[in-house]
């Protein structure tokens, strides 16, 4: 039981994000346009797109944005035509920003309140892989105050500090029973916070075309004191001691991105985004209880994950001076290596289609409405570690509406 025990809880799924964590919902417009925006002047959605497009904004911005994501996956068992669903659960990601400067000056100032990494799955305490996880909560806050200024008439750069809030709620089941035959549970649930920063250089060129590079860097997360709650039967409660806490540590990645925003009319902008996701530093998961049994000992699991790349398009046509019709899609590849595959995100590589619509309520108060379906491609696994094995099929819906405010 030892063994089985260790091993269950060195695969602790908590905090193992993947490129399916990183939500990418941080603008509806840039969303209605395929994720695109590192190299457009658009709104207040800079603050993370490209904090050096900021100084060139004609206007001030408020606004905020909200994009309820549904995650559905189905899996397979190898030798076996059982399937498994997740629960029909809603997760909320959301966006607010703020710029503001002087009309016509050299200088912006804005905040972002994001959640780039983020996600919400339950498999429910009966289907095969109960043991590696039944459910999953988790939330990556940040926020970023910014500063941009424009060097010239052509170029402008910015930057900001990142906070990180960042909290995880994980239930799995112990594959140790009470006298009715009931498994028992783990819970790990806590919050934990960490630090960043976010930069960018935006260029306007002479044949019209604009350029925008950004940064954003690693943020290493740290949960301290984070609960760790076993409901087991009685005469084993002496090997999990409660209460109990834990801490952890993991680097959400950094990521580099390169855009380019094109103009072929007064009615037309095109836009083409490429971004590198630094996650080969994600190397071990680890993990230290504070009070240890000879069944519940601190944990060391690798993951070894690879960088990844994302290749974005979109465009957007101004169909009258109130309304806007945008489409995009791009092509997304994996982080997690063959062997690693996990449950709490089925990862793999995937692409995705969008679209959106803008329209002016007023001539200072905008509306914005985007739509995103993502498809991961079927992935065939046996886990290295629990021995999971069979094939994830994943989409994803995402709707999505924001409101801003400009003067």
């Amino acid at each position: 039981m030892r063994k089985i025990l260790l091993f269950l809880l060195a695969l602790l799924p908590a905090l193992s994000f993947a490129q399916g964590f990183q939500v990418n919902l941080e603008g509806q417009k840039q969303i209605g346009m395929g994720h695109t925006g590192t190299g457009l002047l658009q709104d207040g959605a800079s603050v993370f797109f490209n904090p050096g497009a900021m100084a060139m904004l004609p206007q001030n911005y408020i606004q905020g944005g909200i994009s309820p994501l549904i995650f559905k996956s189905v899996f397979n068992p190898s030798g076996s035509n059982d399937q498994f669903y997740t629960k029909n659960k809603i997760a909320t990601p959301f966006s607010f920003y703020a710029v503001w400067g002087p009309k016509s000056n050299w200088w912006k100032f804005g905040v972002g309140v994001y959640t780039p990494f983020g996600g919400l799955t339950d498999w429910g305490n009966q289907w095969q892989g109960k043991y590696a996880l039944e459910s999953l909560n988790l939330k990556a806050i940040y926020i970023q105050p910014t500063l941009s200024i424009k060097l010239a008439d052509f170029v402008s750069i910015g930057g900001g500090f990142v906070y990180n809030i960042g909290s995880v709620d994980l239930t799995r089941a112990i594959p140790v029973s009470d006298a009715n035959g009931n498994d028992g549970q783990a819970r790990l649930k806590g919050t934990g916070h960490g630090y960043g920063w976010n930069a960018g250089v935006f260029f306007k060129t002479e044949s019209g075309i604009t350029v925008g590079i950004d940064y954003r860097s690693k943020v290493n997360t740290t949960i301290k004191n984070g609960n760790a709650i076993f409901g087991v039967a009685p005469s084993l409660a002496a090997n999990f001691p409660q209460p109990n806490t834990f801490t952890a540590s993991i680097p959400l990645p950094s990521t580099t991105s390169l855009g380019f925003g094109f103009y072929p009319s007064k009615r037309w902008t095109l836009a083409a985004d490429v971004n590198y996701v630094h996650w080969s530093v994600y190397k071990v998961l680890a993990f230290d209880y504070a009070q240890n049994t000879a069944t519940l000992q601190d944990t060391y699991s690798p993951r070894n994950y690879k960088d990844a790349v994302s290749l974005r398009g979109g465009a957007q046509y101004a169909a009258s001076d109130k309304l806007f019709l945008r489409a995009g899609g791009g092509y997304a590849t994996t982080a997690v290596l063959d062997g690693y595959v996990t449950p709490e995100a089925p990862d793999a590589n995937r692409y995705y289609f969008t679209g959106g619509l803008g329209y002016k309520l007023a001539s200072r108060l905008d509306l914005d409405v985007s739509f995103e379906y993502e498809k991961l491609l079927s992935r065939t696994q046996t886990n290295i570690e629990s021995q999971l094995s069979g094939t994830f099929k994943t989409h994803v819906y995402i709707p999505g509406v924001s409101l801003a405010y400009h003067w």
